[in-house]
């Protein structure tokens, strides 16, 4: 499993202090190095929990751009008091623009359907078994194959189902939002400890999912 670099991780500190002091007073170059690093981060966030029927009509990067301009009009507030990582506090504010979006699309149906998870820091749309499952399959190649990789994709999402939600969650946070130990614990409400130890469980459990499915292990991204 791959983790994003450690300046990524960081609660702001040192350079990264002075750099958010300078885009809180209004230097949008400083406010660009700031923001940037994160986008891939969170758009792959926004990937896994919006409704799927937003899909073909919300593009995640408009999300993170939402949550940008937030960002940016909440800066100063933020520089005054950076109580958590400077990474958790866009994820929550860009978690806050997916369900504004989910409301606003959705109405009622937002949270019958599409679940919020509000463990520990803020709320946020449950990352979804459907959503998992695509990742876990990764994306095929093969026109012929399609049919096989739909039946497939079902019966993961079935077995996904099946696991606690908070266990889907930190599997979303760790493996696919790739969030470190300290991050998910954050984001969790949990300590550093008990998130590692639900993390290893939640893993021993994705893989007895996956060695039940049709050759096994081959052809998923998950190992």
């Amino acid at each position: 499993m791959h983790y994003m670099a450690k300046e990524h991780q960081q609660v702001v500190a040192g350079s990264s202090s002075e750099l958010l002091c300078k885009a809180a007073a209004g230097d949008s170059g400083a406010l660009g190095h700031l923001l940037d690093p994160h986008r891939v981060r969170l758009r792959r966030m926004v990937s896994l929990r919006i409704d799927r029927r937003l899909r073909s009509r919300i593009d995640p990067s408009d999300i993170v751009q939402e949550a940008y301009v937030e960002a940016a009009r909440r800066l100063s507030e933020y520089s005054s008091s950076p109580n958590l990582p400077f990474y958790l506090w866009l994820r929550g504010i860009t978690a806050e623009r997916l369900i504004d979006q989910h409301r606003r699309h959705l109405g009622a149906q937002a949270r019958s359907v599409n679940r919020e998870i509000t463990l520990g820091r803020g709320t946020a749309p449950e990352a979804t078994s459907a959503a998992l499952a695509a990742q876990l399959l990764g994306k095929g190649t093969s026109p012929s194959a399609a049919a096989q990789r739909a039946e497939r994709r079902l019966r993961l999402q079935q077995s996904l189902e099946l696991l606690e939600p908070l266990d889907r969650e930190i599997l979303a946070l760790r493996h696919f939002e790739q969030l470190t130990n300290g991050e998910a614990a954050a984001t969790l409400g949990l300590e550093k400890s008990a998130a590692s130890k639900r993390y290893a469980r939640a893993l021993v459990k994705l893989r007895d999912i996956l060695r039940t499915m049709p050759e096994g292990l081959d052809g998923f991204s998950a190992t």
